[in-house]
């Protein structure tokens, strides 16, 4: 008896340290997250400087993404939205932005579905009242019921970089043309005001909250990386890929570009953007493809490179542009791909 009391007991323990180990899951996206250095001054980043700025002329046209049609606000309305708030951080980083920009996570930037680009807007953590003024020059989100999505140092300053999301107030900040257009109407609360108090809430002519998307429950677990049994993906092919962003490929089946193996008969060439375990995941990164590769800045690119497209393998997602029989074909592509987007590729073979 004694024996199987010790028995239980040490069962107990193992049990006990083997949940203890076990690591928690990443409540960031899993080939996403945080700067490997996070800069000592982060918390010192100045708010964003509203000014007047033209609008931009391809930015701003209506786009659909996950099946729904979002129109750029482009008015001189005021808005203000509240929701969740989630960042975008270091797998992004230097990529093309709908604005034609390249991210920078450090500044004080946002996307957002509909709002002009570029435009400013205060947004405050409703749960303390921290508010920082972002310029938005990007478009998203577009998954769950997320309402825009910030730089990390916009996040950070927020106090939600750690927590990954949290919610928040929306309110345009007018460019100072409009004000004098509408002398009379305040656009949104002098900053340092506590949220809820603009004076563009308490209308119904000011309440123009988007209607986005949610997700199915479970979407928020996100891969870019196959498991390293996944046949038939080749190698990354920049000669000068971007700093920043991490490869989305597997690191095990890379060969050298300027090496290629001969095409094998049947063989089918694409270039590959990303491979998610979450469809969903695999959808808005294809219509953010969509969305820049269908600007007429990107009219240079081949009409082969103009639409993404999502096939399906093995229990992952994977975002595909072109096809090619020769090998040498997709690693032009890729390479063209590489310096619009500014976002490292792979290519992937059938």
């Amino acid at each position: 008896m004694n024996a199987l009391r010790s028995l239980h007991i040490t069962v107990a323990v193992l049990l006990v340290a083997a949940c203890a180990s076990t690591p928690k899951e990443s409540r960031f996206y899993r080939e996403d997250g945080p700067p490997e250095r996070v800069p000592a001054d982060l918390l010192a980043t100045p708010d964003a400087v509203p000014r007047d700025e033209p609008l931009s002329p391809n930015a701003n046209r209506p786009y659909v993404a996950l099946g729904h049609t979002y129109v750029p606000d482009t008015s001189d309305a005021p808005f203000h939205q509240r929701g969740i708030a989630s960042w975008y951080g270091r797998q992004f980083q230097g990529n093309r932005t709908a604005s034609g920009e390249r991210y920078d996570m450090f500044a004080m930037t946002a996307a957002h579905p509909t709002l002009p680009i570029p435009s400013y807007a205060r947004v405050t953590n409703t749960h303390d009242g921290r508010s920082v003024i972002v310029r938005i020059n990007d478009r998203g989100p577009f998954l769950h019921d997320r309402i825009i999505d910030l730089s990390y140092a916009a996040a950070a300053r927020l106090g939600l970089a750690t927590a990954g999301s949290g919610e928040v107030e929306v309110e345009r900040i007018l460019p100072a043309s409009a004000l004098r257009a509408i002398a009379g109407m305040p656009a949104v609360a002098p900053i340092g005001a506590k949220a809820g108090e603009s004076a563009s809430s308490s209308s119904p002519e000011a309440q123009v909250a988007v209607a986005l998307p949610v997700a199915p429950p479970g979407s928020e677990s996100v891969s870019s990386v196959p498991p390293a049994s996944q046949p038939r993906v080749a190698d990354s092919v920049s000669s000068a890929p971007p700093a920043s962003p991490p490869q989305v490929a597997d690191a095990g089946a890379r060969t050298a570009a300027n090496d290629p193996p001969p095409s094998t008969p049947g063989s089918h060439w694409s270039v590959q953007l990303g491979a998610f375990r979450v469809a969903m995941n695999a959808e808005a990164l294809r219509d953010r493809l969509a969305l820049l590769l269908a600007s007429p800045e990107a009219a240079s690119l081949p009409a082969e490179l103009r639409s993404p497209r999502i096939e399906r393998q093995a229990g992952l997602s994977r975002v595909l542009i072109g096809e090619a029989t020769e090998r040498a074909v997709a690693v032009q592509w890729s390479r063209l791909l590489e310096r619009y987007l500014a976002r490292p590729t792979t290519l992937f073979v059938r």
